[in-house]
């Protein structure tokens, strides 16, 4: 894969991360033109069977936050820098940044629920989310309906700047990829 898939990935993903450490959010502005390159350059380099690959990727990368989106609400853009991300990386490296990123927010996650000692209110929201998606998907009940960013800040949850995740995931499939070859899939 082109060192530059990775460099563009790393320099978007850095900005994101500054501005969901300032603002709370990852704007449009950033991440839409970051699909749109990526979907377009991808289809110029590739064809159609990768364009076809970078939108699966997209979809693919997109969707655990998606799902938190509905299921836990706060923002959808982190869904929408790993789309982009997905985009551009393609399926297999995109898979390994997911993976990469999403350990890099467990512990991120984890640091910050001991430093807060809110450990104990951070693994019952889990379980609870996990217990309701998983009544959810057996059809038992419908789900209630996602907090908004507001509610969640003021039930003093536990507040977590994901873009910093994505962007310490990122680099670290990046080094890994590129220091030691890992091919995952």
């Amino acid at each position: 894969m082109a060192l530059y898939r990775w460099g563009v990935v790393i320099g978007t993903s850095l900005v994101a991360a500054g501005f969901d450490v300032r603002q709370g959010r990852i704007p449009n502005a950033l991440t839409f033109p970051l699909l749109a390159a990526g979907l377009i350059l991808v289809t110029w380099l590739c064809g159609l069977a990768g364009l076809a690959e970078s939108i699966g990727s997209c979809a693919l990368l997109a969707l655990p936050y998606v799902l938190l989106f509905i299921f836990v609400g706060g923002g959808a853009g982190d869904a929408k820098l790993m789309g982009a991300i997905g985009a551009w990386l393609g399926l297999k490296h995109g898979l390994f940044a997911l993976v990469c990123v999403l350990i890099a927010g467990g512990v991120l996650a984890v640091a910050k629920a001991i430093s807060n000692k809110q450990l104990k209110l951070v693994l019952t929201s889990v379980f609870v989310s996990f217990y309701a998606f998983i009544i959810f998907l057996m059809g038992q009940k419908k789900l209630p309906p996602a907090r908004d960013g507001n509610d969640v800040k003021r039930s003093g949850s536990l507040e977590l700047p994901y873009g910093v995740a994505i962007f310490a995931g990122v680099c670290a499939a990046a080094l890994i990829v590129g220091i030691w070859g890992v091919e995952w899939i």
